[in-house]
């Protein structure tokens, strides 16, 4: 039995079907809104719709793991802007370099994804229930160690020369390709390895198929469902990171409700809510998918409050679709 569990994840795990489909409709949204305005397919237009899939994108590989297991986590989006804050605090306040202050904000993501790793596997508290807690707990301390104001990296003489926002862009001869793109599909070509290729994605999604049958088989099933909390952090740590660089700042308001967006790219890339089933790719084009749909309706001057609903529709046909595709399986 534990042989099998360190077989490659078969083409249903992987969900190649409904990678087809949702890249077939990415596709099919990118034709209708070209043909819709003029402005959709320019250059500047295109970048602006990687760039905004670049944050959401990052928090969406973390969610992948965790989701594939069967669970879920709710605090993505508060542990980015914690981690943030404190990569702010590191650099502005404790006045450590860069880098340090950098590695520290990726390090708190990190610490925050054990502790629920550490609540759902060792006090046996339901996925939603702990990551639900640590949203708050997040929430509440970026507040108050920020004391509710923006941390502003250039209010300190490490930026007297180069701003944080400008050292996370460079210039690609010819092109201005923001740097965010970049770091985005790195994580997501080092979350693909790390979920086809490694002992913990295989374990992702044995856990995911059969958590009992692989407690049974020997494997120490909260160790590795700690890990994969874990993991998520850092992809948490890491999108915050990315948004501070991007405004220059760490607001310790933002955060809540990134994760509603992280899951439904997730799911939308065919993820299964189930677990056992999802991949990084999938997870990639939903991301995108989210992006380009938020992008095309905002250019046809669609209403914020008609594109929400238009968002919510799409998720529960990409729920429903993986629901049929479970019950023929």
């Amino acid at each position: 039995m534990k042989t099998l569990l360190f077989k490659k994840p078969t083409a249903f795990q992987t969900g190649a079907t409904q990678k087809l489909l949702a890249f077939a409709s990415l596709i099919l949204l990118v034709i209708i809104f070209s043909i819709s305005s003029s402005n959709f397919f320019q250059f500047d237009n295109l970048v602006g719709i990687m760039l905004s899939t670049a944050v959401i994108g990052v928090l969406a590989l973390g969610s992948t793991f965790v989701i594939i297991t069967g669970g879920i986590d709710l605090a993505v989006g508060t542990v980015m802007t914690f981690s943030a804050v404190m990569a702010g605090v590191m650099i502005t306040l404790w006045q450590l370099p860069m880098p340090l202050g950098i590695a520290g904000g990726i390090a708190t993501g990190a610490l925050c994804g054990l502790i629920s790793g550490l609540a759902v596997a060792k006090m046996n508290i339901p996925p939603f229930i702990a990551t639900l807690a640590m949203m708050m707990i997040t929430k509440g301390l970026s507040l108050v160690i920020s004391g509710a104001k923006p941390i502003y990296f250039n209010d300190t003489p490490n930026f007297t020369k180069i701003s944080m926002g400008s050292a996370f862009n460079w210039i690609i001869p010819g092109l201005e390709i923001p740097n965010a793109i970049v770091i985005f599909l790195g994580a997501a070509i080092i979350a693909s390895i790390i979920l086809t290729k490694t002992i913990i994605g295989r374990y992702n999604f044995a856990l995911g198929s059969n958590e009992e049958a692989t407690r049974l088989s020997g494997v120490n099933v909260n160790f590795w469902k700690i890990a994969i909390y874990t993991l998520t952090g850092v992809f948490s740590g890491i999108a915050g990171i990315m948004i501070a660089s991007r405004l220059n700042s760490a607001q310790p308001a933002l955060g809540q409700g990134y994760e509603l967006e992280a899951i439904a790219a997730v799911v939308i890339g065919g993820t299964s809510l189930s677990g056992g089933k999802g991949s990084i790719l999938g997870t990639v084009i939903g991301a995108l998918i989210m992006s380009v749909l938020t992008n095309g309706l905002r250019i046809l001057s669609v209403k914020q409050e008609w594109q929400t609903v238009i968002v919510g529709l799409v998720v529960i046909i990409a729920v429903y679709a993986d629901i049929l595709r479970r019950r023929k399986k």
